[in-house]
């Protein structure tokens, strides 16, 4: 492996394994939950209460920030991290996402990717050499490879295609990453869809052409859990064990509990402030829907126990009547309270696997959310 390693394994409890991770903005404790960024700023969050959450780093999203304000505004600002304000660890995504969740305004060739603004429908060509040339300006701690990503379900030839044609790419930004000032890292991409050889095949290539992380993409995708646990199953193993591990887009608690335990040390996902907005909370006891008309009279505070004090202090019927009446403090206060939940959680994971007690850990974590929401006395 030609690439230096900025990743130093703490312990390991089985395949669980719990690390640091160093960037030119700090470190960043695994296994971690990054909050997605996607413009450049959390909907409805200050990025002091993602600090003060416990969150080491967070995403961007390359696609919707080359379109606006565009890269070179803000190089020119100064880099992703000052013209946000956030000044810390940041991965940017490719792009290689919104090649599957804009299918209808997208066209993809060899060279790369041409995409038709969704704001304006104006014409933009991302290839894995521009994708890295974006990231770069950016100042991104972690930049990803371009790739191809398939929804599922889809043909095994067109798996085999995209994963293919991804690997090539990962070639490509490998060679145009090269000249990145120290410390800044790349990431590959694992891809191949629900087939379990396609993905051995693209977890080994990428693992000869060398990288500073390895990411599992694709995933989460319309497969259920079981097939997406089965698939890091098998690129999971085969990924330098020196290496971070990203396991990209996921996910729900259960989701990452279940994917640290097969070896994963890095996450992402929407979900924490886009459930927030819908007036749902997690919580150790489960998913609690605020909407519900139970809630309206319940004084009680979401979880008494919680660390993060807005879940201590508004009663389940505030919280109600926010949601209920349309107003920003309460999707405000539930994103809030969901990304705390989600970093508490990381924590946790973090203390049982440094002593030895993951598998004790997983299965109270487990009991408390079937145990479900107990009702008002």
């Amino acid at each position: 492996m030609s690439l230096p390693n900025s990743f130093r394994l703490l312990a390991a409890d089985g395949t669980a394994r719990t690390g640091v991770l160093e960037t030119p903005h700090g470190v960043v404790r695994t296994p971690a939950f990054m909050p997605v960024g996607t413009a450049g700023a959390m909907k409805g969050i200050h990025w002091r209460e993602i600090r003060e959450s416990g969150a080491d780093i967070v995403l961007g999203n390359t696609y919707h920030l080359m379109l606006r304000p565009t890269a070179e505004r803000i190089a020119a600002l100064g880099g992703l991290q000052k013209f946000t304000g956030w000044n810390g660890p940041m991965l940017t995504d490719s792009g290689g996402f919104q090649v599957m969740s804009l299918a209808k305004l997208r066209k993809v060739t060899e060279q790369g990717v041409r995409f038709k603004s969704h704001i304006d429908g104006a014409v933009l060509d991302l290839s894995p050499e521009r994708a890295i040339e974006v990231q770069r300006l950016f100042g991104s701690d972690i930049a990803m490879q371009l790739d191809e990503c398939v929804r599922l379900p889809a043909s095994r030839d067109e798996v085999d295609r995209a994963m293919q044609l991804s690997l090539r790419w990962a070639e490509r930004c490998k060679r145009a990453f090269e000249g990145a000032p120290q410390g800044h890292m790349l990431f590959g991409i694992v891809q191949g869809g629900d087939v379990a050889k396609l993905r051995r095949q693209s977890a080994a290539g990428l693992g000869e052409i060398g990288f500073h992380g390895y990411a599992i993409g694709g995933l989460a995708v319309g497969e259920p859990q079981d097939v997406m646990l089965a698939m890091i199953e098998e690129a999971a193993p085969l990924l330098p064990q020196d290496r971070p591990r990203y396991l990209m887009g996921v996910g729900t608690p259960d989701d990452m509990i279940e994917a640290v335990k097969r070896g994963i040390d890095m996450f992402d996902c929407v979900l924490p402030t886009r459930n927030g907005r819908h007036g749902h909370a997690f919580t150790r006891r489960g998913v609690i829907n605020l909407r519900n008309a139970r809630h309206a009279d319940d004084p009680r505070p979401l979880d008494e126990e919680s660390s993060w004090p807005p879940a201590r202090s508004y009663s389940r019927a505030y919280l109600h009547h926010l949601v209920k009446a349309g107003e920003a403090l309460g999707a405000m206060l539930l994103s809030e309270i969901n990304i705390a939940y989600f970093q508490s959680l990381m924590a946790g994971v973090r203390e049982a696997i440094a002593a030895g007690q993951f598998a004790d850990f997983r299965a109270a974590t487990k009991a408390g959310w079937a145990a479900g929401d107990l009702p008002p006395r």
